[in-house]
């Protein structure tokens, strides 16, 4: 059976025209290593032999458009330099260290931004596809932000890279809820993903299959948190971030065999087809009109308005889903600017990718509204329209103000001069020279590569600039 994804008539699924929902804050937290592409060709030849399908793995991973990735330890970490890749159990014993510590710095400081106290958190709303232990990490991160054992908890499993909006989306349900019995909700929404040591068991399926699995690649380390109120007693609140509008949850029928993420006895192997990105372009169109139509300040005798009135802040799944989208909308690089700068900087940390990609969008001015969009498993596709009411905290209230060459809420980052080299950073947010100088950039006009870096015209996504969009020959991910 054909994939299909057909508009469905919304009539009776419109939302109300004030939902007085909001994100009060928002946090972020990468780990301390930025690894460029050269790490994981050392890896590779330091465990493998150089067979054809390695060798075209290594190939695309010169061209995927990003200069580095967080990860939580450098080519040299011991789980990735042993014998034999990493177990289950090893992989688990990790996160429950480094992936709570990412979550709950993450947590602290969209509670932080909030203004408010972790007392007055009514529900938690995590999700992850990188690990799949019981009691979930949630449970371990509430303990340590010393939030009371009774608040409502809900971890999201299945989602993969469209979980932080499927954590969104249930988190404004449940305030909702609140709303209407007339109680107040703050909900904490939190998605982490340890991703950076699965490089192993991704090359030994290379290396034994010969598959070009491409995940590799891409995936990086990040936890981010946010925090969704309903307005009901909102006496503490600062004033917020995003408004909430509207949102939609789609699945593309008959695609279940083109994208997921296997459980594998050396812990999880990527899924993916070469149609993925075309499925997934091609379902946002039909998804984005329901969605306006669904809104009512949206949907008016005037018509509905078009995707480029929007500012976009798609989950970077791989340069071309993003390029695919972007044509798909008749947008430019300018709307998509968020989500090239984290693709470029960081890679792609699957579920707490958007909340990233939110939280730089709001560095600058830009439009009033925004679109944000996720692809995950099944094909599932999320979309959700938010309103923009302030920039990133100031110095008034203990936050750092940022530029556009610097992560708000303290992401990781340092200066540095060798995009391919692996490089430790801080953990608190700090200037990335060599990109901020314009020497970086998804985008080449001319479709050249000099060197095997990767692909520049001399502009900087870093600075808001952005050359015409071009496709590299990499097969995307969710």
């Amino acid at each position: 059976m054909s994939p299909s994804f057909a508009p469905r008539d919304t009539s009776d699924e419109c939302f109300e025209s004030d939902l007085n929902l909001s994100i009060l804050g928002l946090g972020v937290e990468y780990p301390p290593f930025l690894v460029g592409p050269e790490a994981l060709e050392t890896l590779a030849n330091r465990y493998y032999p150089p067979t054809d399908a390695l060798k075209k793995v290594l190939s695309i991973n010169r061209f995927t458009g990003i200069e580095t990735r967080a990860a939580i330890g450098d080519v040299d970490h011991p789980l990735v330099n042993q014998p034999h890749a990493p177990s289950i159990k090893e992989l688990n014993a990790l996160f429950r260290e480094e992936g709570v510590r990412l979550s709950v710095n993450a947590c602290k400081k969209a509670i932080r931004e909030w203004g408010g106290s972790v007392e007055d958190i009514t529900h938690i709303v995590s999700t992850t596809c990188t690990n799949s232990a019981n009691p979930g990490f949630d449970h371990f991160v509430v303990k340590q932000l010393g939030i009371r054992s009774s608040v409502e908890k809900i971890l999201l499993h299945g989602v993969g890279c469209s979980g932080g909006m499927a954590a969104m989306r249930a988190a404004a349900h449940l305030a909702l809820g609140s709303s209407y019995r007339g109680k107040p909700a703050r909900v904490l929404i939190l998605a982490c993903e340890i991703s950076s040591l699965l490089v192993r068991s991704e090359l030994d399926s290379i290396n034994e299959e010969q598959q070009t699995r491409v995940g590799v690649c891409l995936f990086s380390d990040c936890a981010s948190a946010a925090i969704i109120g309903n307005g009901v007693g909102k006496e503490n609140d600062s004033a917020p971030v995003y408004e909430l509008l509207g949102w939609k949850h789609q699945i593309i029928d008959d695609t279940e065999e083109d994208l997921g993420f296997d459980v594998d006895p050396l812990g999880w192997k990527v899924v993916l087809t070469q149609r993925v990105p075309k499925l997934a372009s091609a379902a946002v169109s039909p998804c984005f009109t329901d969605l306006i139509d669904s809104i009512p300040e949206l949907s008016t005798s005037n018509g509905r308005p078009a995707a480029d009135e929007f500012d976009w802040a798609l989950h970077p799944g791989g340069s071309l889903i993003i390029t695919g989208v972007e044509q798909a909308m008749k947008l430019t690089p300018e709307h998509l600017r968020a989500s090239y700068e984290i693709y470029m900087n960081y890679g792609n940390s699957s579920s707490a990718t958007i909340l990233s990609v939110l939280n730089k969008l709001r560095e600058s001015e830009g439009k009033e509204k925004v679109v944000a969009c996720a692809f995950g498993p099944g094909i599932a596709l999320e979309m959700m329209v938010l309103r923009r009411r302030r920039l990133a905290p100031s110095t008034s209230n203990g936050l750092e103000q940022v530029d556009a060459a610097q992560l708000s809420n303290g992401n990781g980052a340092t200066s540095h001069n060798h995009a391919n080299d692996i490089i430790q950073t801080s953990g608190d947010a700090s200037t990335l020279d060599h990109k901020a100088n314009g020497t970086a950039s998804l985008a080449n006009p001319n479709g050249a590569h000099c060197d095997g870096a990767s692909a520049t015209n001399g502009t900087s996504i870093a600075n808001g600039e952005h050359g015409a969009p071009h496709s590299l020959p990499v097969e995307d991910l969710d």
